[in-house]
């Protein structure tokens, strides 16, 4: 006979959205208590539901809820903004009265006057010691805490409270952390000659442009296609997270006509067309109200982060994603998204001096885990978003969903994200510098059989890459029809010998 499921409950901040009857964008962890004694975890999709026994129920004030979400559910500075509010005031001052020492007391306290604006009626504290914010051991956090003496605790948060991130520690992140990547890329780049690396670095400019326009399915003419290969030269060293500055990136990148003067004053969002006067919506933007302070607010933490010590990763994955997720100019913010990671890897040292790193083009190559780092914030916020669009495609949004914005849950992008730093240095520049590097050989092994002026050589060896390691019947005619079949299978098997390849097997 089949024995009857234990009856379970929800806790933390799933019985306080149930509570007071709020949507929200899904935390990564889910707590049930159940009427049982075991302990259970239970993983799928991205998300976390860990069933507790009886003995861990918190209690029935949402005071008790809060203070359970925060050790097990983990920080998520967007629910606490749109349940602190629901709460109230009288009962989250209840709540701190009753443990005015307790960190958890101390934390939900600063949150509430930070996420809501508003001062609660309670004295300062004056004795007890001072409790940071957020677990370092846990989360990412700013290491110059600063102390706020009315709660004795420390603020080591990555933001303010116009955008404020949170980024877990997770065994992904360590994991990658762990591996040294630029460690890696510097040993790397230290194995080849200059010259042959600036032959590299030459074409990459290139490559990283015609990548990031064509994420976009953008096909840039030469103009295009130089001015962004002189901003990518000016990301290595100048810092382009400014509002000035990045309203003149805006400015080049795009067509003249669509240039911006400030941040958008109009509702955007990203779609396709699916018929005719028939919108597809996958990301609804900001709000052009609340653009400006968002703008701020992610500006204010890249300083923060400047000064600190936070990975140049995960500072240029908030930085990036966060820009890309405001979308603040009616055009060009994926191209601009993109210089900011390089702007940031460059500037923060991650990179060697003058190496420019195509991430654009270890995105493109992913392009399905792009999306993915993008849809992960957009999708679940799209159900939460109440909009309409009229007969011209204009959006407009009738809720608020401004907290989202303010204050996202980033640690899928940073994985995202340095999963392409790690693809960029192990494929994209061990690639392309052992390709140049066979290619010198080659053009020496080519030299010996044939002195032939060297715009002959590099088709030749282009050509026999192009086709499977043989020079066409028709290119031998048309650009080599003074060398003999004999010196032509030479240079063939030559070619092979230097791309390491048998002498059918080099692929287009």
């Amino acid at each position: 006979m089949d024995q009857p499921k234990a009856t379970t409950r929800p806790a933390g901040y799933t019985a306080l959205l149930d509570r007071y009857a709020i949507r929200a964008m899904p935390n990564w962890h889910r707590s049930v208590i159940s009427e049982g004694s075991t302990r259970r975890t239970d993983s799928s999709a991205g998300e976390v539901v860990e069933t507790y026994p009886a003995a861990y129920w918190p209690g029935a004030s949402p005071g008790d809820h809060l203070e359970f979400a925060l050790k097990y559910d983990g920080m998520n500075l967007g629910m606490l903004a749109v349940l602190l509010p629901a709460i109230g005031a009288d009962e989250i001052a209840r709540y701190i009265n009753s443990k005015p020492n307790g960190k958890y007391a101390r934390r939900i306290w600063y949150f509430y006057e930070m996420l809501t604006g508003d001062r609660l009626p309670l004295a300062d504290l004056t004795q007890g010691n001072y409790v940071d914010l957020l677990e370092s051991e846990e989360h990412f956090t700013f290491d110059r805490a600063e102390p706020i003496r009315r709660q004795r605790v420390n603020n080591n948060l990555l933001g303010d409270a116009s955008f404020c991130p949170t980024i877990r520690r997770t065994k992904t992140i360590s994991a990658f952390i762990a591996r040294d990547l630029s460690a890696r890329c510097r040993t790397l780049i230290s194995s080849y000659s200059p010259e042959l690396l600036r032959r590299a670095l030459s074409y990459l400019y290139t490559k990283e442009t015609k990548s990031s326009f064509e994420i976009e399915n953008i096909k840039p003419d030469a103009n295009r296609t130089e001015r962004f290969i002189a901003l990518l030269r000016v990301a290595l060293k100048e810092d382009l997270c400014t509002k000035p500055r990045l309203i003149d990136l805006q400015n080049q990148i795009v067509d003249p006509r669509f240039k911006d003067d400030d941040y958008r004053d109009s509702q955007n969002y990203v779609g396709e067309t699916v018929s005719i006067g028939k919108e597809r919506v996958h990301y609804v933007c900001p709000k052009p109200e609340h653009v400006t302070a968002l703008m701020a607010g992610i500006i204010s933490a890249h300083v923060r982060m400047e000064r600190g010590s936070v990975h140049p990763v995960v500072q240029a994955a908030i930085v990036g994603y966060g820009f890309v997720f405001v979308h603040p100019f009616e055009d060009g913010n994926g191209r601009i998204h993109r210089l900011l990671i390089h702007n940031i890897l460059s500037r923060r040292g991650f990179v060697p001096d003058g190496v420019i790193f195509p991430v654009s083009a270890a995105m493109l190559k992913q392009a399905a885990k792009y999306d993915a780092s993008l849809e992960a914030f957009s999708r679940p916020l799209l159900g939460l978003v109440e909009y309409t669009l009229d007969d011209q495609g204009r959006m407009t949004v009738h809720n608020d969903p401004g907290v989202w914005y303010r204050y996202p849950d980033m640690t899928v992008q940073v994985e995202s994200l340095f999963t392409f730093v790690e693809q960029t240095i192990e494929t994209e520049l061990v690639e392309e510098l052992a390709f140049l590097a066979n290619y010198d050989d080659t053009k020496r092994s080519v030299q010996a059989i044939v002195d032939m002026p060297d715009r002959d050589i590099d088709l030749l060896i282009r050509f026999c890459l192009q086709n499977n390691g043989k020079l066409s019947q028709r290119k031998r005619e048309s650009h080599f029809q003074l060398l003999t079949n004999d010196e032509i299978d030479r240079l063939e098997r030559a070619v092979a010998e230097g791309y390491k390849q048998p002498d059918s097997g080099l692929g287009g």
